[in-house]
């Protein structure tokens, strides 16, 4: 490294020396000589991180651009480069900046388009920046992006020579984008075209092209998606044959090989559950457990490969449970930096949570609650506690050692960029030009550099516990406001832990001996809207709710308490349960309800009471461009305001003020936040989720980028902004669970769509009492809520049940 940066130095005191002593009227010289001092900048960037070698890159590079004739030959590669520049400023920027995402892009897109004046040699640079882009689309940009990206890249296609290789490069990006396209929407038809793309690219690829192996791989991973959609065994078989040929390609060093053998594992494991045939068991825990064997130490897909193999023994010695096989699976999610959320979420809820409810209903079995609670808390919302986990620490250590925290934090992105993902490209050349070795021990060095510094930061003081799960003293303290009951259900046995400033209980959830279907069907099927609302209302009162108020003594009073129902309980509405056919027998008539995904969530916060220097922001959409009105929102935003007048700062953005930026940069200047506006729920990839205001969508990655810490109440006055997903119920991927951890304590939302005229209706009683005290501490947002829809009860009737029962408070 010493001897490339010593003479990429050299040649920008060269070329710094021979522009200032070319003529005035030079333009051919200066041209070469700016575009090459901005490749030279990029180089050095690429070495040391130095943002201000990119920024000089960036500058010299727009200099070539503007002495550049429109009909040069060199003008579609500078674009590139130059949007591949824009693409890492974009990248390493903590605060994304859309402006800059879109001058990227579109530098790209040009360049796209004057290929036809291009010359050969440079459109294998252009098609290699296409990856560049791909990737910064496939993290940052909307659906929407994809499909014009798509588009550009088939209208490159078309323009190209008659030259395999570039054709087939662009044919392999074309087919991973139309894949990230379905990971996102989930169109059959995206996959479908994603194959036919790689297959033509892998015809038209020689066996000695080095990108053979990542393409036969990227085959294989599209086949596998079809398998898992559409259940067609030839999809296995198909799968099964481009892994294998792919691992004959390369050595198991190879940043690609640890992946392609778990996926192969895989395979072979969908088999034997297809076939029964033992042998393609035996051989998924053989490649599987190679797989983990020579996973780079520390590499955030550690766990998911713990996982994969634990669910794949169980197969192959189906019993009792086992507890030390948990505690490894456990263990192995608490060493992980942190997942990849649209990558792994499925597959982790899918691994872990197999065997979650069974291994918390053994524990309480042998009267071990706080080991139950423990586990139920690592293994339920795997994406929010590693978010939670990483970020309060890394807060804490910043104020302290900010040195060590820095080292951490770019520790931890370098593993996740690590290149365990499909990808022919990371930065413009193929990572198979890299020699492997270096690629590998790269890997390693990360990793290992990654937990001996963990190691380092546990030995500081106050810091012993640093990214370790919770344990349940800590957990316990969460119930300072009140009681949590967190629910657990598996096979035919239903148990309440109830944490509170007692020691830890369990009540075992005993059904009252009425005609019924068992607890579990009725619940699993029940928590739907329409008649079998009404049924799920009354089976969880007398199933669940009764039985557990009756534990603890609640039958007399109104406190405050909080939900933290688990797997097929996570969708009943326990705040409306109740029998509505007799007198006091409704849940709302003995305690305030409020909900929380999980225990350790409701320890990050720490709200402070409303003051001159912070206040309320409220958004407005009541016409949104390409969405229905709602003339409700002026009538809720001047109540609120009337409710703050003269006691907090109040801010209102409405119509054209609403822009994505605008509210940002006001919610960090506010404490509670009040969203009316229609809001867009992505089941596939939840960090997408987000709220329509007038230029776009402000999504949830947006938000959680501004790491805001000790918010207040969040109010989403939308649509659906608290239901969750049926296939990963444990993961409450919804916009209220994303607001709890973008950093609002508190956050008030709805389970389905409510009637316009109702939404003023509760904000108005809602803000009336909250701005008494102005503070969230002990449930009061949760109370407040209680009021305002118990007084819509009262106007509306108790069984118009869709029109109440929707809002729900979680949190604090």
């Amino acid at each position: 490294m010493e001897d490339s940066l010593k003479e990429i130095e050299e040649d920008i005191q060269y070329l710094l020396h021979a522009l200032t002593s070319i003529e005035d009227d030079d333009s051919d010289s200066s041209l070469s000589l700016l575009a090459a001092l901005g490749s030279s900048h990029e180089l050095r960037f690429d070495l040391l991180g130095t943002l201000e070698d990119l920024q000089e890159a960036i500058e010299f590079r727009s200099k070539a651009l503007a002495l550049t004739p429109e009909d040069d030959p060199e003008l579609s590669y500078l674009l590139a480069a130059q949007g591949v520049s824009l693409t890492k400023r974009f990248e390493s920027q903590e605060t994304k900046e859309s402006e800059h995402f879109d001058h990227a892009i579109k530098y790209g897109c040009i360049s796209i388009l004057l290929i036809p004046n291009s010359h050969s040699k440079n459109l294998l640079d252009i098609v290699n920046s296409g990856s560049k882009y791909r990737y910064m689309l496939r993290d940052h940009g909307e659906p929407e992006d994809l499909k014009v990206a798509i588009e550009y890249q088939r209208h490159a296609l078309n323009l190209a020579p008659d030259d395999h290789e570039i054709e087939a490069k662009w044919l392999s990006n074309i087919g991973i984008t139309y894949k990230d396209l379905y990971r996102r929407l989930g169109g059959i038809e995206d996959l479908e075209k994603s194959i036919e793309c790689e297959t033509r690219a892998l015809a038209l690829t020689p066996d000695i092209d080095l990108n053979l192996f990542l393409r036969l791989a990227n085959v294989g991973i599209s086949h596998s998606c079809r398998y898992v959609r559409l259940g067609n065994l030839a999809d296995l078989e198909n799968a099964k044959e481009y892994y294998s040929k792919a691992l004959t390609l390369a050595r198991d060093d190879h940043p690609h090989y640890p992946i392609t053998l778990a996926n192969l594992g895989l395979v072979h494991k969908s088999l034997f559950e297809c076939q029964g045939r033992l042998e393609n068991l035996d051989e998924a825990i053989k490649l599987q457990t190679q797989a983990l064997g020579i996973i780079p130490d520390g590499h955030p897909n550690i766990p998911l490969q713990h996982y994969a193999l634990l669910n794949t023994f169980l197969l192959r010695n189906p019993g009792p449970f086992n507890y030390s096989d948990y505690r490894l699976a456990a263990q192995a999610l608490a060493q992980a930096p942190r997942a990849r959320f649209r990558h792994t979420l499925r597959l982790l809820n899918f691994y872990l949570n197999l065997r979650a409810p069974e291994a918390a209903s053994v524990a309480i079995g042998y009267s071990k609650y706080a080991l139950a609670l423990e586990w139920l808390e690592q293994a339920r919302c795997v994406v929010w506690n590693q978010n939670f986990a990483l970020r309060a620490p890394i807060d804490e250590l910043k104020s302290t050692y900010p040195d060590v925290a820095s080292k951490l934090q770019d520790i931890s992105s370098r593993l996740h960029a690590a290149n365990f993902q499909e990808s022919e490209s990371q930065t413009g050349a193929s990572v198979l030009d890299m020699p492997h070795d270096q690629i590998s021990q790269e890997h390693r060095r990360l990793g290992i550099e990654y937990n001996k510094l963990v190691t380092q930061i546990r030995m500081l003081p106050g810091f012993s516990d640093f990214l370790r799960p919770t344990k349940v003293q800590e957990l316990v303290r969460a119930a300072r406001h009140g009681p949590i009951v967190v629910l657990n259900c598996h096979n035919d046995q239903s148990d309440a832990l109830q944490s509170s400033k007692n020691p830890l209980r369990n009540g075992k959830v005993t059904p009252e001996q009425r005609e019924r279907t068992p607890t579990n069907k009725t619940t699993a099927n029940c928590a739907r809207r329409g008649r079998r609302l009404r049924m799920g209302i009354d089976h969880s009162w007398y199933d669940i709710v009764r039985p557990i108020l009756q534990f603890l003594g609640y039958m007399g009073n109104i406190p405050h308490i909080t939900w933290c129902p688990t797997g097929i309980l996570s969708s009943l509405p326990f705040h409306a349960a109740g029998d509505y056919n007799r007198n006091r027998e409704k849940v709302f008539d003995y305690v305030v309800s409020s909900y929380t995904p999980t225990v350790t969530s409701l320890l990050a916060y720490n709200p402070k009471s409303l003051g001159s220097d912070s206040g309320v922001l409220a958004i407005g959409q009541g016409d949104t461009p390409g969405h229905s009105p709602l003339p409700g929102t002026i009538e809720e935003l001047a109540s609120i305001k009337a409710h703050t007048q003269g006691k907090v700062k109040y801010s209102q953005f409405v119509g054209d003020q609403a822009t994505i930026g605008a509210v940002l940069d006001a919610m960090e200047q506010h404490d509670w936040v009040h969203l009316a506006c229609h809001a867009h729920q992505n089941i596939r990839d939840p960090l997408w989720s987000g709220f329509f205001l007038h230029d776009g969508t402000l999504d949830l990655s947006s938000i959680n980028k501004r790491l805001f810490k000790n918010k207040g109440l969040a109010f989403l006055s939308a649509c659906q902004t608290a239901t969750g997903d049926e296939e990963v119920p444990d993961e409450a991927v919804h916009l209220a669970s994303g607001l709890l951890m973008a950093g609002y304590s508190s956050v008030i939302a709805t389970l389905w769509s409510i009637v316009d005229d109702d939404a003023p209706f509760v904000a108005d009683r809602v803000y009336n009492e909250l701005m008494e005290g102005g503070t969230l501490g002990n449930g009061k947002a949760g109370k407040a809520l209680h009021s305002a829809v118990a007084a819509l009860r009262t106007e509306v009737g108790e069984r118009e049940f869709g029109r109440w029962v929707p809002y729900i408070h979680l949190g604090l």
